[in-house]
């Protein structure tokens, strides 16, 4: 009998819409209970969203001050001493998740499934694999607990309308103390989050320089959209790192892909394969990008986007 816990990712009291995607994967393996785990130094309020998430039947909360900051050092001995009933861990295919959920594997001893796209049942699954150019169907042993990341732009977020039960538990385990959290640097983001915005704006190298970035922040502004960046525009300074699309940055289905001066490398396009519409801007006609690209225009990217931005109103 297939009994899920799924671990909450959350940041500043609030749930992350990773959470949901992973009830909605936890669905499609026909679990007889979804259990949501939050960790948190006060989870009452993250557990009360978590708790309203349809088809969640219980939400177990751990309150401790050193789960304040999501190191996954200090998170994983607490979840595998949550894991004893279960079946199934899962947790997002996000940076916290990436972080997370190996370590917890490797503390039970077990294999782990990453990055999983469709579920065909409990324990057969799809995944990309070299750069999500072939796709693998992976089955795992039903007599071992499994645990697996779940890639959120591969499934949508479970609704709200239910009222699971929430429990507190108490946990007793020694937690390591060779990490600790020194600070959290983040940039500044007035707009919307990059990994749920329905809306998003890219830039590559293309721009040739942080100040010529602008006209993607132009952009994305009148569109009410989240700002993207190749990882050749990262490397370059162009933008920090926490604005990067693609496998070694973040997974995203928008639904509606603005790619701007991007040529289009199997990295980056790994990264928006379950993107609504794509939109491509770049000189080069025969730029990879417009190969998956919806609507492609071909030309110098600071005289389109500017006309592009005026033509909005």
């Amino acid at each position: 009998m297939t009994q899920i816990l799924i671990i909450a990712e959350h940041l500043n009291g609030k749930l992350n819409s990773s959470t949901a995607k992973c009830v909605t994967a936890a669905k499609q393996m026909q679990a007889a209970a979804i259990h949501i785990a939050v960790l948190a130094a006060d989870p009452a309020p993250i557990a009360a969203e978590a708790a309203l998430i349809a088809g969640v039947d219980k939400v177990i909360t751990v309150a401790n001050p050193a789960n304040a900051h999501a190191t996954a050092a200090a998170l994983a001995p607490q979840i595998v001493a949550l894991a004893g009933g279960y079946t199934h861990l899962l947790g997002p295919s996000t940076t916290f998740g990436k972080d997370l959920m190996p370590r917890v594997a490797a503390l039970l001893g077990e294999a782990m499934v990453s990055d999983i796209m469709t579920v065909a049942d409990a324990h057969t699954f799809q995944r990309p694999i070299y750069a999500g150019n072939a796709i693998i169907t992976v089955t795992s042993p039903a007599d071992r607990k499994l645990i697996a990341s779940v890639r959120n732009a591969s499934f949508a977020a479970a609704a709200n309308g239910g009222s699971a039960t929430i429990e507190a538990a108490t946990i007793n385990v020694t937690l390591p103390t060779h990490t600790r959290f020194i600070e959290l640097q983040a940039g500044a983001q007035d707009r919307p989050d990059l990994q749920s915005a329905s809306r998003v704006v890219s830039g590559g190298r293309a721009l040739g320089s942080a100040e010529a970035f602008s006209v993607i922040y132009k952009l994305a502004d009148k569109l009410g959209a989240a700002v993207g960046a190749s990882r050749a525009a990262v490397d370059a300074g162009y933008v920090p790192s926490d604005l990067q699309v693609g496998q070694t940055g973040k997974i995203i289905a928008p639904e509606l892909y603005v790619a701007i001066g991007i040529s289009g490398a199997i990295q980056h396009l790994t990264g928006i394969k379950d993107a609504g519409t794509i939109v491509a801007i770049n000189k080069d006609g025969e730029a990879p990008i417009f190969e998956i690209a919806d609507i492609g225009l071909v030309g110098d990217l600071f005289k389109l986007v500017p006309e592009l931005e005026q033509a909005l109103g």
